[in-house]
C-alpha cells in the first residue's frame, strides 16, 4: 500500500516562506490592532473604527488602480494631482446636477490615465517620466480652473451629490461600501479573468508574454486608464464628503498609494500582487497614523517618518523573501 511521502525540510521551508510572502502584512496588521486595542482604550471604539474605515476608503480606491499598474511593472506618479483635480471638477460640476458631478471627473481623469497608457505603451517612454509630466499637467489644470487657488467651489449641503460622500449605513459612510465593492470587483478581475492574467504576465516577463501573444500594449493602456479613473472617483467622493473642491489636497498622495501597495506584498518589479494585500497595506498605514494621533505628544510629522521607515523595512524583507 502506497503511503504519502512526508514533506522534506526544504518543502516545509518553502511553504513557510510562501505564507510569509502572502500573509506577512496581515499578521503585522493583526498584531498592530491587538496591541493598540490593549494600550489605547479609545482605539477599539465604534466611532474610531468608523473614522479609520472612512479615512482608508479614499486611499483604497486610489491604491486599487495603483496595484494593477505596479503589477505590470509600471508606476503612476500622477494619482495625487489627478485625485485633487477630480475633487475640483466634481465640486464645479455639482451645480449642474448629480450626474455631471460624478461623470465629469471620471471622464477627465480617465482621459489623463488613457494618455499616460498610450504614451507608455506605444512610445516605450518610461512610466516615471510620463506620469510625472501628468502630475504637473493635472496640478496646473487644477490651478487654472480655480484661478490659482483663489476660487473654491462649494457644494450645497442639500445637494444629492453630498449624500454620496456623507450618507451612511449603520453609521458607516457610503465611500466605505463603494471602496469595498470596487475591491471585490478588482480582485475578481485580477484573479479570475484573462485580463488579470495579462496584467501578471506583463509585469512578470514582458518579453516572454509578447512571444506568447499577450496584448502588452492594450493591457498597459487599460491599467493606466483605470488608475486615472479611480483617482478621479476618489477625488469626487472626497469632494462630496468635504462639500467642496479643495485645491491643496493630494500632495504626496501618490507616495502613500505606492507605499500601501508595496506594504501589501505587490512587488515593485511587477508580476506579483493582490488586491487584498493592498487593502491590508492601507489598514496598516492608517492604524499607525491613528496610534500616533492617539499618543498625542508626538508631532503629526512623525506619521511620515514612521511610514517611510516601515516601507523601507517591508521592501528589504520582500527582496529577501523573493530570493
Amino acid at each position: 500500500m502506497m503511503t504519502a511521502e512526508r514533506p522534506t525540510v526544504v518543502q516545509k521551508t518553502a511553504a513557510r516562506t510562501k505564507v510569509l510572502q502572502r500573509q506577512g502584512a496581515a499578521v503585522a496588521l493583526v498584531l498592530m490592532v491587538a496591541v493598540s486595542w490593549l494600550v489605547f482604550p479609545r482605539f477599539g471604539s465604534i466611532d474610531n473604527m468608523r473614522d479609520l474605515a472612512l479615512q482608508g476608503a479614499f486611499l483604497v480606491v486610489i491604491a486599487l488602480g495603483m496595484t494593477f499598474v505596479i503589477i505590470t511593472g509600471g508606476i503612476d506618479l500622477s494619482v495625487g494631482s489627478v485625485y485633487a483635480l477630480g475633487g475640483v471638477l466634481a465640486a464645479w460640476g455639482s451645480q449642474y446636477g448629480f450626474l455631471v458631478a460624478l461623470v465629469l471627473p471620471l471622464v477627465v481623469c480617465g482621459l489623463i490615465g488613457l494618455v499616460n497608457g498610450l504614451l507608455i505603451a506605444r512610445t516605450n517612454m518610461a512610466p516615471f517620466i510620463v506620469t510625472l509630466a501628468s502630475l504637473l499637467f493635472a496640478r496646473g489644470l487644477l490651478l487654472v480652473i480655480t484661478d490659482e487657488g483663489a476660487t473654491t467651489y462649494q457644494i450645497p449641503a442639500d445637494s444629492a451629490f453630498v449624500e454620496l460622500g456623507r450618507g451612511t449605513v449603520s453609521g458607516f459612510g457610503y465611500p466605505i461600501f463603494i471602496a469595498a465593492v470596487l475591491c471585490v470587483v478588482g480582485g475578481a478581475v485580477l484573479n479570475r479573468t484573462g485580463f488579470g492574467q495579462n496584467v501578471f504576465a506583463t509585469g512578470g516577463a514582458e518579453q516572454s508574454a509578447i512571444l506568447m501573444g499577450v496584448p502588452i500594449a492594450r493591457t498597459k493602456v487599460l491599467v493606466y486608464t483605470m488608475s486615472g479613473t479611480l483617482a478621479g472617483l476618489a477625488g469626487a467622493l472626497t469632494a462630496a464628503y468635504l462639500q467642496s473642491g479643495v485645491t491643496v489636497i493630494g500632495v504626496g498622495l501618490e507616495l502613500d498609494a505606492i507605499a500601501v501597495v508595496v506594504i501589501g506584498g505587490t512587488l515593485l518589479t511587477g508580476g506579483m500582487g493582490t488586491v487584498l494585500g493592498t487593502v491590508i497595506g492601507v489598514g496598516l498605514i492608517k492604524v499607525i497614523q491613528n496610534v500616533i494621533n492617539q499618543i498625542g505628544t508626538l508631532d503629526s510629522n512623525y506619521q511620515s517618518v514612521v511610514s517611510g521607515v516601515f516601507l523601507l523595512i517591508v521592501v528589504v524583507l520582500q527582496r529577501i523573501l523573493r530570493r
